[in-house]
């Protein structure tokens, strides 16, 4: 049986929120409060992230069947499914294997082309092995406005506007994560194994237009082409992890995908 750290808040139908590489549940806080008077929220730390164990291999896939045996072990039956970046393909992967009611996926890998793919892990790595030898000075750093632009363009649309203490814990999600660097090394041979399988499945793709790490203007428009039955919406002024740059559309998305 697979345990994941998790957090569950509400009550209703059952919504599950699976984080990106080298981050955590708690990249949900900003809209979780809005969620859970709708849904019974359950966020999830993915193996090697956050709070849970690694796995023994960790790869996108085996991290899908682990979440797929938590959801069994817990008897979360076909709940609504939302991802960030990797988890956004996570998601997308249970929904094509019928274990979803819906499917929102921000910003979701499988989309890009060899280059954006190999931009993607190298940029990643990178910022992990230079907060690694930054060590001490991670925290100094960060309580700067003009450190976290720096430091978190990556993964924020606005990293100036985010508080010292959600840039710290965001670096050090990805530094301290087990299971970065083999999810990470996993994305050359990840893919969406059954884009067709999807057709019938309420989808919606949501993408930051400030994302510089999934491209929006590239990887968007490939998931569109991919994925033409979806719903596919553009989060003015957000980028690769949205839910702080602009709370209140994140959680817009959810609660109309729900209405469908």
């Amino acid at each position: 049986m697979t345990t994941l750290e998790h957090h569950r808040e509400g009550s209703g139908a059952p919504l599950v929120l699976v984080h990106g590489v080298g981050s955590r549940w708690q990249v949900w806080e900003p809209i979780i409060g809005t969620l859970a008077e709708r849904f019974e929220v359950i966020a999830v730390d993915l193996p090697g992230f956050g709070g849970s164990a690694p796995l023994p291999r960790t790869t996108v896939d085996t991290l899908t069947d682990a979440l797929a045996d938590f959801l069994a072990a817990e008897g979360i039956e076909k709940p609504h499914l939302a991802g960030n970046s990797m988890g956004g393909g996570i998601c997308l992967n249970l929904g094509a294997r019928g274990l979803a009611r819906s499917v929102t996926a921000y910003s979701p890998i499988f989309f890009w082309d060899t280059p954006g793919r190999i931009w993607c892990q190298r940029s990643l790595g990178q910022s992990k092995t230079l907060g690694r030898l930054l060590g001490p000075a991670v925290p100094k750093l960060l309580a700067t406005p003009a450190g976290r632009t720096a430091f978190l363009g990556l993964v924020f649309g606005k990293p100036w506007a985010v508080t010292p203490q959600v840039a710290l814990d965001t670096a050090n999600g990805a530094i301290h994560s087990l299971g970065f660097a083999p999810a990470l090394a996993s994305f050359t041979d990840a893919k969406l194994h059954d884009p067709a399988a999807l057709a019938d499945l309420p989808v919606t793709i949501a993408w930051g237009n400030r994302d510089i790490l999934l491209t929006y203007a590239t990887q968007s428009r490939r998931a569109r082409a991919v994925l033409p039955h979806a719903r596919h919406i553009t989060l003015a002024g957000s980028g690769h992890t949205p839910f702080y740059d602009d709370p209140v559309a994140c959680a817009r998305v959810l609660l109309e995908q729900a209405a469908h």
